[in-house]
């Protein structure tokens, strides 16, 4: 009996550690997601060609990785504003951690030329390096549905000079390999509108490396089904 009430304790601290979040104050979820949250440009800033009427020459570029500490920041953000319950918050990060791997929240402001954003553009996930030669990449997928989750809405006031995407990202490789190993220490973003790339990167957490762990290899996945 006495064991049995040892693992129940267990349990619960358990998942009072797991829910923490839940008790944050606003002030320190604002600043989760904000350290997430990097810029970057795209394109010279100076540029003395004729300036086109088909696309702008540069572009500004705002990145915020929504991790799962970020997620569950903006969901009690959320809890806050809405006064939700517990359940229903608990609901939001569910539903945002269902989305994909992971996500990341890019938003475009266009420069000089056309101040339109192309529907072509790219965005690709990989390991930070000295390299200029990257093994591992994954490539994104942009997924408008996104912008009705609430823990995928970032924080701050809406800058309207910037496009936003959601963009979803696997964390293995076509192959199977995992996205980010041991001995990676930064993630980098790599966006491409037409034939200009920018690029911003961040420290990669251990919920990332947390969640590679308990993704299964494809292959192996296979040979047990």
């Amino acid at each position: 009996m006495k064991l049995i009430l040892l693992l129940l304790a267990s349990a619960v601290v358990v998942s009072g550690a797991e829910n923490e979040f839940l008790r944050w104050d606003s002030r320190r979820a604002n600043s989760i997601v904000a350290a997430q949250r990097v810029n970057g440009d795209i394109g010279r800033n100076l540029d003395f060609r004729v300036i086109r009427t088909d696309r702008s020459i540069n572009y500004k570029l705002r990145a915020t990785w929504l991790t799962p500490d970020a997620i569950r920041a903006a969901a009690r953000l959320e809890q806050i504003k809405k006064t939700l319950t517990d359940e229903e918050t608990l609901k939001l990060v569910a539903d945002a951690e269902a989305a994909g791997d992971t996500v990341i929240l890019v938003e475009l402001d266009p420069g000089e030329g056309s101040g339109i954003i192309p529907s072509d553009w790219t965005a690709t996930l990989f390991p930070r390096s000295g390299s200029s030669v990257t093994l591992r990449t994954a490539r994104g997928t942009i997924t408008p549905r996104l912008r009705e989750l609430p823990s995928l809405a970032g924080v701050g006031r809406r800058d309207y000079a910037y496009d936003i995407f959601w963009v979803v990202f696997p964390l293995r490789t076509e192959s199977g390999e995992a996205l980010f190993n041991s001995g990676d220490r930064e993630a980098e973003l790599a966006v491409r509108v037409y034939d200009k790339v920018g690029k911003v990167h961040w420290l990669i957490p251990d919920s990332i490396r947390d969640i590679i762990k308990t993704k299964s290899h494809p292959a192996s996945a296979a040979r047990n089904n």
